[in-house]
């Protein structure tokens, strides 16, 4: 039979009759009983009943705990009025010993061995089928009337005694235009499983190949459809199996328990519960959600650092949102790469200059913070200067611990994929985000310049071609810090750079990155950049993204997080170690406590105030 109208409008009570009576021949229960809520089933000897709840509590995404019953009862009473969990799933599967050894439409000849089990009701992402209709998305799997797409994906679960399991997720074609509308429509439907865990490429969640799910049906995509995958509550059918309890029972995955509970009519609240989705890779495909609230202050961010002190005419080179973009990326990221250094005083030894190095520090604070791998790369000629750094950095309490520093020369055309891929093999990348802070960049003619038009290409190494090379590369992102174009990434701004900044036609970076974060003086990028990955790991909706709402939530960490932050104590005392290793301000080459001709009291120490 193919489902039709009346079987989407019946009431639950009647479809569990017809259910019961075992009078229908469809093969899911998706689009039945619009807005009403639905429930996965998983039935387990009352010895292990308490270590699974447990394991629902610690993995509330995929397994949302709707009821659980005492040993041997066969309703659900704050669930439906009439129920019997024996009769009323459209299928049930039978497992012992971790194996799927049948599939039963009623479960009354086992009702003496049920008399020691308990039946757990967990939500079901049918529930939400209409509310995410009545935002104008379509369904694809009710369009093409067939079964929800549900994958076993790489992702552990948070593990509890003999329940540990990968997540199980669903998927459903949702056109780009209507991703925020997903999201919207579903995050506050907590009992349903919230918010998509992913949207993009299911590569990144270890799915292999759409076109073959490990439970239910292929749903195809329609041209300008994303792939958007929820937790799903087969997830506890797969701790079932990993459990090798000897008896236990669950529903067919799409074969629901239609429960008499209608959907609850959500009303957003605030800033804090409305989404907002962004693409932040291409290659492969990825967004990443956030909420207003969190969005909102980093734009705020993007504001402040990006007034213009020097009045080198960098207002003409901000792109809206990058520093959220590249902080979106970089909170997903796993092993990040920074680099700095601008050798621009070439007639002092050391040539470095003290914009450049308090960012990229206080950008590697907060990695370590957020426990991200973590590493520095530099010239070979500035690894002491660089190391005595690092270590004094470790003292003063900056860094909780050395970040391992790193050197790269060009030996042959492959030197930069086989420094930043393990045997160069561009599919097993070390690094996921390169991160340059004030780096010399290439120009078109392949010198460099400071922004007096003087060519320091000889005090520089091609750290360029780790950035080049990284565009081959799928899955590694870059992001620039700069406040004056001629820094490694503004390639992104160099049209910009070369109208309106003075010298811009010669001394302009031709090497783009994928984010390019402008400000007023660089470091002032890498506080922001800093500050905005506090901001997004304290976001509640970000961080539920981010650990595809399984464990618990990281805002426990947020201490850890806070004393990571930049501080004017903190940066005064590393301007400090910096002068007195010899390291000259920008503009004036004086050594004094000043970054780019400014003076650390007053302006540097305004700022940091200011984003803090």
């Amino acid at each position: 039979m193919i489902l039709t109208g009346g079987l989407k409008s019946l009431l639950p009570h009647v479809l569990r009759r017809i259910i019961r009576c075992n009078r229908l021949s469809i093969s899911n229960t998706s689009g039945m009983a619009e807005g009403y809520k639905q429930a996965n089933i998983v039935i387990l000897h009352k010895s292990l009943a308490d270590d699974f709840e447990k394991f629902c509590h610690a993995n509330d995404g995929p397994l949302p705990l709707l009821y659980r019953s005492k040993p041997g009862d066969w309703k659900c009473p704050s669930l439906s009025s009439d129920s019997d969990i024996r009769t009323d799933c459209l299928q049930y599967r039978i497992y012992e010993h971790g194996a799927c050894t049948g599939l039963l439409k009623s479960l009354k000849e086992y009702s003496e061995q049920l008399k020691d089990m308990v039946t757990f009701y967990l939500g079901c992402s049918f529930s939400f089928e209409k509310a995410v209709q009545n935002s104008g998305i379509p369904i694809r799997n009710v369009e093409q009337k067939c079964n929800v797409s549900m994958y076993k994906t790489a992702v552990p679960c948070s593990s509890v005694s003999t329940f540990c399991c990968n997540l199980v997720v669903t998927m459903r074609p949702i056109p780009e235009s209507k991703l925020e509308a997903a999201v919207l429509a579903t995050s506050a439907l907590k009992e349903a499983h919230g918010a998509p865990i992913h949207m993009g490429d299911p590569g990144l969640l270890g799915i292999q190949d759409l076109s073959k799910p490990d439970y239910g049906d292929p749903v195809h995509l329609h041209p300008g459809d994303i792939p958007v995958f929820w937790a799903c509550g087969v997830t506890g059918v797969e701790a079932v199996i990993n459990c090798r309890a000897p008896l236990a029972f669950t529903h067919s995955p799409g074969c629901m328990f239609i429960t008499d509970l209608k959907n609850d009519n959500v009303t957003v609240r605030s800033s804090r519960d409305i989404p907002q989705v962004h693409c932040i890779s291409q290659d492969p495909l990825h967004y990443s959600i956030v909420s207003a609230e969190a969005a909102q202050k980093i734009k705020t961010l993007e504001t402040l650092i990006g007034t213009d002190p020097g009045e080198r005419g960098i207002t003409h080179l901000c792109r809206q949102d990058e520093l959220l973009k590249a902080c979106l990326s970089l909170s997903h990221a796993r092993s990040v790469l920074v680099t700095t250094g601008f050798p621009t005083h070439f007639a002092h030894e050391p040539p470095e200059e003290t914009d450049g190095p308090p960012g990229a520090l206080a950008i590697a604070a907060m990695l370590q913070a957020l426990e991200k791998e973590v590493a520095i790369v530099t010239d070979q000629r500035a690894m002491n200067l660089n190391k005595k750094i690092i270590e004094e950095a470790v003292q003063l309490g900056i860094l909780k611990r050395p970040v391992p520093l790193l050197s790269y020369q060009r030996e042959s055309a492959d030197s930069a994929l086989m420094f930043l891929c393990e045997n160069g093999n561009p599919e097993r990348p070390r690094f996921d985000h390169l991160i340059a802070i004030e780096r010399a960049g290439m120009a078109a003619d392949g010198n460099y310049y400071n922004a007096r038009k003087v060519n320091i290409k000889h005090l520089v190494d091609p750290i360029d071609d780790l950035f080049l090379a990284a565009q081959t590369i799928p899955g590694v992102a870059t992001t620039g810090v700069g406040d004056g174009g001629n820094e490694l990434g503004m390639g992104k701004v160099k049209n910009a750079v070369k109208k309106h900044i003075k010298n811009g036609d010669v001394i302009a970076c031709d090497v783009e990155a994928d984010f390019t974060v402008v400000a007023g003086v660089s470091n002032w990028g890498g506080y922001a950049i800093a500050c905005a990955l506090y901001i997004l790991s304290t976001c509640e909706m970000h961080d539920r993204y981010l650990r595809k709402a399984v464990g618990f939530p990281r805002l426990s960490k947020k201490m850890v997080w806070l004393s990571a932050l930049p501080s004017v104590t903190k940066e005064e005392k590393l301007l400090k170690t910096l002068v007195r290793h010899g390291v000259r301000s920008g503009k004036t080459a004086s050594l004094e406590m000043e970054v780019d001709g400014l003076p650390f009291y007053n302006t540097h120490s305004l700022m940091i105030e200011k984003l803090l």
